[in-house]
């Protein structure tokens, strides 16, 4: 098999991003000639999938999850496989099976240039994304011959009325109509009943919870201080649990507060901004404010509840964080960034290797240059434009993914070897 041809192959889905992104998806791959199957976990997976002919339900227990998943990659000829993240458990299972007989792993995670911008790589993402493995040197040798315009860095996140809307539905069928499903356990410590409540909360208070960071914001824009700028993940995340050092976000915030007091200037500030998705898993606001008492420095730390982030980061000194995508947005501004996980950016030539006191005392910019290089390689690479959430989100990624899934070359190695096809213009159309 040659070029992007779908004959031949057979795509067996398992969990995807909340809505109808992978039923989309799956459509078109048969239309390029391939065979798709899907296979759900709860009544929320099967509610969008809608192709029951090719629909798979697995109702047993977790234990019983890989001798299953073995078992219907060989009675379905399985040659590729696609998931939405690489470590819950069925996904992380399966990613090793396919491995060791040679079937081709597909993953889809929300952007690392987000919020235009949707990742797809193959093998693994995040700390297991093969950007862990490679240097600045190797991005520049591969982009020698294609220098693309840089488009500006995004404001927001975008989507965020859909991805709250679908994952309220597909939690509220989680609860209210799995029978079917009896052997089902989230890959969150959450409860599906306390997400899908968190995820109802959040719809309601949006109003309120705009007020309440309009207020804050504005205590900071016009503060007439200097300040250090921390975004948050959300503690259930992969990115948090699987690829850092901490388990909960209160110990990372311990840590920061406790650098800054030691390190930061004495009329420095400290400004933390929640997660846009953050729903109130934890009474954030006053973890910190109790810290921060402890540290003697309750009159210099604020607390933003999501909002945009270009707001914040416009006037801030330097960025502290665990891995979150959001420090993409940091270092594109060339500000000084300290991260504590493992990400896809931290590369010696952008990212701070000072002790967090030292860092807040004296922080050194980044080599924009080597970043902005970096960024071109991702743009070239593995970031697509459009998203999972919005119709007009799924119809641009629709536009491009399929061909680059059916492609015999990784984005990685498409661009190395000069296979890579042209890339859409970004279009912010709503």
């Amino acid at each position: 098999m040659t070029g992007i041809d779908g004959t031949d192959r057979v795509f067996l889905f398992l969990q995807g991003p909340h809505g109808p992104f992978f039923a989309r998806l799956g459509r078109m791959l048969r239309a390029a000639g391939a065979e798709v199957w899907r296979v759900g976990f709860n009544m929320g997976d099967q509610v969008f999938w809608p192709d029951r002919r090719r629909y798979i339900p697995f109702t047993g227990d977790q234990a019983q999850w890989p001798e299953t998943f073995s078992r219907l990659i060989a009675d379905k000829r399985v040659t590729d496989i696609v998931l939405y993240g690489d470590t819950r458990f069925i996904h992380a299972e399966a990613v090793a099976i396919a491995k060791a007989r040679a079937i081709t792993v597909h993953v889809f995670e929300e952007g690392y240039l987000r919020p235009y911008w949707i990742t797809y790589e193959r093998g693994g993402s995040n700390g297991n994304s093969r950007l862990m493995k490679m240097s600045v040197a190797d991005m520049q040798k591969a982009l020698a011959a294609n220098e693309p315009d840089l488009p500006e860095a995004p404001a927001h996140w975008g989507d965020m009325r859909q991805h709250v809307f679908y994952g309220a539905l597909y939690h509220w069928f989680v609860i209210f109509a799995n029978h079917r499903y009896r052997g089902f356990r989230p890959h969150r410590a959450v409860s599906p009943a306390r997400e899908f409540g968190l995820y109802v909360r959040r719809l309601v208070f949006m109003p309120a919870l705009a007020a309440d960071r309009i207020v804050a914001t504005a205590r900071i824009k016009y503060g007439g201080f200097p300040y250090h700028l921390v975004p948050l993940q959300l503690e259930h995340d992969s990115s948090f649990q699987m690829h850092s050092p901490f388990s909960r976000m209160t110990e990372f915030l311990a840590v920061v507060i406790e650098g800054f007091a030691e390190g930061a200037p004495k009329h420095h500030h400290l400004v933390f901004k929640a997660h846009p998705l953050e729903a109130g898993r934890i009474n954030l606001r006053r973890e910190i404010r109790a810290l921060a008492r402890r540290h003697g420095v309750e009159g210099r730390i604020h607390y933003v509840r999501g909002g945009k982030l270009a707001r914040l980061l416009d006037h801030a000194r330097s960025a502290v964080t665990v891995n979150s995508t959001a420090a993409q947005q940091v270092l594109w501004r060339g500000l000084p960034l300290k991260v504590f996980g493992a990400a896809v950016y931290d590369k010696p030539e952008f990212v701070s290797t000072l002790p967090l006191p030292e860092f807040f005392a004296t922080p050194r910019r980044p080599d924009s240059r080597a970043y902005r290089e970096y960024r071109n390689y991702l743009l070239e690479t593995s970031q697509i434009p459009g998203g999972f959430y919005s119709a007009v989100g799924r119809r641009q990624l629709l536009r491009q993914v399929v061909d680059m899934m059916l492609s015999p070359d990784d984005p990685y190695d498409a661009l190395r070897r000069g296979t890579a096809a042209p890339r859409q213009q970004l279009r912010l159309v709503k």
